[in-house]
């Protein structure tokens, strides 16, 4: 349920409705990069844009932007028509792209100052020293940015694209080239900024990441959406777990009986199935291991992950025609 506090504002902070891109090159074949994207991101969600290199993942975000010029379709940023009501719209969302576009004699605290001043921001409404303090760049706050590491320069980038307080922030590849220790302080920060009621449009090639921070998923493939749905029931529709049992011996052929079953022998002492959790009875399989007279002395399992139904959406499409 809605709390109060909501009303009037948007159910969802992105509408992406048939979004086309073709690129025609002079004396070229045109080039399509999207084609009939429709995604809707709600407010208030975390939701990871993923896909191979070049599926459309930055061409989107960059229309979104205003950076690109789509060809076909329409995109609401909080409600703003990007072609009709384009300044409303890019005031609504703050896009850290993957590329670090910064000037090496600005120091973080003026390039927070100047990027607030090009939105329009009061001095007295401007959060400099407080979007320096939670990327933790407080100390580096007047040093060059060519001074910064990598890792300095990419949480910079994040600042400068929140200065205007955006109630939408998109993240392109933004833990590209950052050490461990800085992601997870990157992603804490995503974290508070989401728990305070910011949309978060994230793409990242780290799988896992986007496992354990997006609760909604969209999969770009050849410029199309191949999965749209919350990670839970995206994970759930790979019914698919890897059952490996280790056994006190080793035995010299495998009982008829559990091969009938799917079981393989993959290495000394060791047997492994494949099945489907929804169908299956571990149970009954577990039983007929020990009737055999085979003896476990230890077994695990491995669920389907965020990887698997990645390789299986994106290797299963036919390429465009």
């Amino acid at each position: 349920m809605s709390d109060a506090s909501d009303a009037g504002l948007p159910d969802y902070a992105i509408e992406i409705s048939g979004l086309g891109k073709v690129y025609r090159r002079r004396g070229g074949a045109p080039v399509t990069a999207l084609s009939g994207i429709d995604l809707k991101i709600p407010r208030g969600s975390i939701c990871g844009l993923l896909g191979p290199n070049g599926a459309g993942k930055s061409t989107t975000i960059n229309i979104m932007a205003g950076l690109v010029v789509k060809s076909a379709g329409t995109v609401r940023i909080w409600r703003h028509d990007i072609d009709r009501q384009s300044r409303a719209a890019r005031a609504a969302i703050g896009v850290v792209p993957q590329e670090l576009q910064l000037d090496a004699f600005f120091t973080p605290r003026e390039t927070l100052e100047l990027q607030a001043g090009l939105y329009g921001v009061p001095k007295s409404e401007r959060r400099t020293d407080e979007i320096l303090a939670a990327v933790g760049l407080s100390d580096k706050a007047d040093a060059y940015a060519r001074s910064l590491s990598g890792g300095m320069r990419r949480r910079l980038m994040v600042a400068k694209a929140m200065v205007h307080s955006p109630p939408i922030l998109v993240l392109d590849e933004p833990t590209a080239g950052v050490d461990v220790e800085l992601r997870q302080q990157l992603w804490a920060y995503v974290r508070r900024l989401n728990a305070g009621g910011c949309t978060i449009l994230l793409t990242t090639h780290y799988l896992e990441e986007a496992q354990s921070l997006c609760d909604r998923i969209a999969i770009i493939s050849r410029g199309k959406v191949v999965a749209d749905d919350t990670t839970e029931a995206l994970l759930s529709r790979m019914d698919r777990k890897v059952l490996t049992l280790s056994l006190a011996s080793d035995p010299e052929s495998l009982p008829p009986s559990l091969a009938a079953l799917g079981l393989a022998r993959v290495a000394p002492c060791r047997l492994r199935l494949e099945y489907r959790p929804s169908t299956a009875h571990l149970g009954s399989l577990l039983a007929a291991v020990q009737a055999s007279v085979l003896e476990i002395v230890d077994l695990s399992t491995v669920e389907t992950d965020l990887e698997d139904i990645f390789l299986d959406l994106t290797s299963n499409l036919q390429p465009a025609a």
